[in-house]
């Protein structure tokens, strides 16, 4: 949990400290140049009024003459530093009377004898701060007879520029103090529940499945959290079944295997009179056969949760598997009354279906109708041509399933409250071969009155013989 609260803080640190670091580029980027346009701006707007001057009243004299006779007309009442340059840009006078022969390599300075306004930041010789200078042409008959070059100093506008920046800096690091301590709030309040998630799953591990997380919300973790919760619950209730159906086999087995040892010992008495034996080693291959089937169960069984059930499929003919149901449950109908008919309207179709796990599955629904049907019960089975599957209808007017039992009945291990099954995986088994064949199994049911179970196989090949 350190790891991941050290890693949520840091990232949350980093992204305010990248925000604010981007934030504080931007301001001071945009502050300085609104300072800086707008000292241009105050710049142009007073040599634009001594250029206008000169080019409307004094434009017809020399720009000496003009120089000495009219020097206010240039830098009176003006805070600048103020420069006159000839045509070719050399300085002929300047305001605070400095000399600078360079002045032409200036970027304003070529544009104004370009006869264009340009304007300039950067360093002079004699200062040690940054300057800020404006340019423009003075013009008779539209050519240039000099230039008149508005200096000031970029001091106090930096040093402006720096207690803004030393505010920015001051709210930055409030702002970065603010985002640890709600990163610290955060953090916390996503590691808690995936701390207490921990702590429940460990438990849970360790045996412990009684415990709950009750952490309410609708979050990722909230969602994970009534999960883990619910496999919690779910394991016991595999758990029950699973000591159900131990239970279940156990008391099965035991009852064939005591009435084995019963006629074992019976036969091995010297008085036993041969209708006795004749009656004993029919009871145990009825017994035997009922532990082979028991067996034979469980062993699908094993391969169903294992998934290593497996169909042999192979082309039937639909008749055969008719004629087998009928042979086989016919004898048993008409020994406990029970009114047991098999329709169809297949005659001699063939279809591709592992016709031994469909004889498993028929089987083993009818069994279970004739163990819920009263005496002289209906029992019906019918076989359906659908348009692209072949349908098998169990049908029986027996006790019917209950609501509650009804979506539970083809869970593994589940025996319901009038169930009279061995193990109760039987039809989890049936479910399973039909899904095999790519088909589903549906069970309709009302409680005292019949139960249906729809068998559907789609996408069979179908050949007509």
């Amino acid at each position: 949990m350190k790891s991941i609260k050290n890693t949520l803080i840091r990232s949350f640190i980093f992204l305010i400290l990248f925000i604010v670091i981007c934030m504080n580029i931007l301001l001071g980027t945009l502050v300085k140049k609104y300072y800086y346009d707008n000292a241009e701006t105050l710049l142009r707007n007073q040599i634009e009024i001594a250029t206008n001057f000169y080019n409307k009243y004094l434009y017809r004299s020399s720009l000496i003459e003009n120089i000495y006779d009219n020097v206010d007309s240039f830098w009176n009442k003006n805070n600048a530093e103020v420069q006159i340059l000839d045509e070719k840009g050399n300085l002929l006078m300047d305001s605070i009377g400095v000399y600078d022969n360079d002045l032409h390599e200036k970027p304003d300075v070529k544009k104004a004898i370009n006869g264009e306004s340009g304007s300039y930041v950067g360093n002079v010789s004699y200062s040690n701060y940054k300057v800020m200078s404006v340019s423009e042409p003075l013009l008779n008959d539209n050519e240039v007879i000099g230039i008149i070059r508005y200096v000031i100093s970029l001091e106090e506008i930096n040093n402006e520029l720096k207690s803004i920046v030393f505010c920015f800096m001051l709210i930055s690091i409030l702002v970065l103090f603010l985002g640890i301590i709600i990163s610290l709030i955060l953090s916390n309040k996503i590691i808690n529940p995936i701390k207490k998630l921990t702590d429940i799953s460990q438990k849970m591990a360790n045996g412990n499945l009684n415990v709950r997380n009750n952490i309410s919300g609708e979050g990722e973790v909230a969602q994970l959290a009534n999960t883990l919760d619910y496999m919690a619950e779910e394991i016991i209730k595999r758990e029950k079944l699973k000591d159900d159906f131990i239970s279940s086999v156990s008391h099965e087995l035991r009852t064939p295997l005591t009435s084995i040892k019963g006629w074992v010992i019976t036969l091995q008495d010297d008085n036993t009179d041969k209708e006795t034996f004749k009656l004993g080693f029919n009871i145990l291959e009825k017994e035997t056969d009922r532990l082979s089937n028991m067996v034979e169960e469980l062993l699908d069984f094993s391969r169903l949760i294992n998934g290593k059930m497996q169909l042999k499929r192979e082309k039937v003919n639909v008749m055969e598997l008719i004629e087998y149901i009928e042979s086989y449950m016919i004898p048993r109908a008409l020994k406990e009354c029970i009114n047991f008919n098999v329709l169809s309207n297949l005659d001699n179709k063939i279809y591709y279906l592992d016709i031994d796990r469909m004889k498993q599955v028929l089987i083993n629904l009818i069994d279970n109708s004739f163990k819920f049907v009263n005496k002289n019960g209906n029992v019906n089975v019918i076989f359906n041509e659908g348009e692209d599957d072949l349908k098998i209808v169990v049908e029986d007017n027996g006790c019917g399933i209950s609501k509650s039992d009804l979506p539970k009945v083809k869970e593994k291990f589940y025996k319901g409250a009038n169930s009279k099954s061995q193990n109760g995986i039987g039809l989890s088994i049936c479910e399973e071969i039909v899904n095999l064949h790519n088909g589903y199994l549906d069970i309709v049911s009302e409680e005292g009155k019949m139960t249906r179970i729809t068998i559907s196989i789609p996408n069979i090949r179908e050949i007509d013989v």
